[in-house]
């Protein structure tokens, strides 16, 4: 099925907007309904809701900078960044469908959590997971959408089209 560039751009534009959404939805139910560092266990100690307010970026990285610093780091920097992929994956037609919603991804998650900086000075965290072998740091969706986002283009840059690592074929 063709799909007209204006459909290719809307559904792309949509993705990155859903992400943003379900964000920012998250942290503004997180911000009115739970107090800061107030923990609930909702699955025993495995799935714990809380709320911090990261003034950084991935485990407050860059907390400790100077304000202009910060500014340019963790709010500049990242605008550029991303205006720049989305410029990519909306005119770049040769991307897979994978890499395109993998970027879309990473763009609606990395929106999420700039808007948190500009607006409130601070991104809101307020997810801890701890499965046994894997234990996480305090996050968000934003984050959880950048990560699925990454890990879907890494998959789909190592894999080609039959599912191996190695782009000639092995004889």
């Amino acid at each position: 099925m063709k799909i007209t560039r204006k459909i290719r751009i809307i559904l792309i534009l949509s993705l990155v907007l859903l992400n943003i959404s379900c964000d920012q939805i998250s942290k503004n139910v997180v911000r009115q309904t739970i107090e800061p560092y107030e923990r609930i266990e909702v699955f025993k100690n495995s799935f714990v809701l809380t709320k911090v307010e990261n003034t950084g970026a991935a485990y407050s990285l860059g907390a400790d900078l100077a304000p202009i610093l910060k500014v340019l780091l963790l709010q500049i920097l990242p605008i550029l960044v991303l205006l720049l992929l989305l410029r990519q994956i909306l005119i770049k037609t040769n991307y897979s469908r994978e890499t395109i919603i993998g970027f879309a991804f990473i763009i609606g998650g990395g929106i999420g959590n700039l808007f948190d900086r500009i607006v409130y000075g601070s991104v809101t965290d307020f997810l801890i997971l701890d499965l046994g072998i894997i234990k996480t740091e305090i996050f968000n969706l934003a984050d959880v959408s950048i990560f699925l986002g990454s890990i879907l283009v890494l998959i789909t840059t190592f894999f080609n089209k039959k599912g191996t690592i190695f782009k000639e074929k092995i004889q």
